[in-house]
């Protein structure tokens, strides 16, 4: 899913002032605007974006909003009617010498856009109307590290309306923290008659008693005994896909050495390749000792151990 930079289409930074965000918003509507374009669809598209970015730059609640949830995060909250709610565009008119609530391309061309509405752009021509998309949505589904390696179908229920509706959603291998699938027309309905908008799935994998996630890799813990660490061993590590792997512990291994097995991680959504699973080596320590125990022990100080 594009993220849409209101900041980057008025070609301000971050931090700039309402004064500089209004002056870069008269200097392009000045030049994209309707009258002084000649009809040119891409300079009329290029034109209503600068319109929504000031209209959300120009609102201090707005602007407040989209700075903290991001650009997904703030169509959730917005549609394209709430955007322009409110927005004034009275002295932004008198640039172009324009009074009134609204005005034409004076062309004879039937585009019209009229300011005293909740868009910009809502008195425009049924047919052009009919073309506003409606907002995207974006949901989070939570996935076992298994459903992740091995895939799954998944069942997410959305609200339209005030009616349910079930949508089965297949959840391809791979699919690790922050991936997305677009579901094409299950978004919002247009508020104008216009096509639904998408729907994005994001992955968010839960949390695990045996594994840790990294990206594509996985993490397990696995304990021996500190006589093993020093002469040496071998372990059974089990896999996500319910294997049991063996594993040979070098004599001498410190505590929380990392060990890895290639290629039993998650695979990867766009490739062959698949993560791999790292063992991290935890030494036990009793915290207590048999008398048996300490006579061997001292032994072994005495031998220079």
């Amino acid at each position: 899913m594009s993220e849409t930079d209101y900041y980057k289409i008025l070609d301000v930074n971050k931090n700039a002032s309402d004064e500089e965000i209004k002056k870069a918003y008269r200097k392009l509507a000045m030049k994209y605007h309707p009258d002084h374009t000649k009809g040119d669809k891409a300079d009329e598209e290029r034109f209503k974006k600068i319109s929504e970015a000031y209209a959300v730059l120009s609102d201090k609640k707005k602007r407040s909003q989209y700075d903290t949830f991001g650009s997904t995060g703030f169509q959730q909250r917005y549609s394209q009617e709430d955007i322009f709610k409110g927005f004034d565009f009275s002295d932004i008119l008198r640039e172009f010498g324009i009074s009134g609530a609204s005005f034409s391309t004076g062309k004879q061309s039937n585009m019209h856009f009229a300011f005293g509405n909740n868009s910009p752009f809502g008195a425009r021509t049924r047919r052009e109307q009919a073309q506003v998309k409606g907002s995207d949505l974006l949901y989070e589904l939570h996935l076992t590290i298994r459903e992740v390696v091995t895939g799954t179908n998944k069942t997410v229920k959305l609200q339209h309306n005030g009616q349910s509706e079930n949508v089965t959603v297949k959840i391809p291998k791979g699919m690790i923290s922050g991936k997305k699938l677009r579901l094409a027309g299950k978004g919002r309905p247009s508020p104008y008659g216009g096509p639904p908008g998408d729907l994005y799935i994001q992955s968010k994998v839960l949390d695990d008693p045996v594994y840790s996630v990294k990206g594509y890799n996985l993490y397990i813990n696995r304990e021996i005994k500190l006589s093993e660490a020093l002469l040496g061993t071998s372990i059974f590590v089990p896999t996500v896909e319910g294997k049991e792997l063996s594993l040979k512990i070098p004599a001498g291994t410190k505590h929380k050495t990392k060990m890895r097995l290639s290629g039993y991680g998650f695979p990867n959504m766009s490739s062959q390749e698949k993560g791999d699973l790292f063992v991290i080596i935890h030494i036990y320590l009793p915290k207590s000792l048999s008398d048996k125990q300490k006579s061997l022990i001292k032994q072994l100080a005495k031998a220079g151990l």
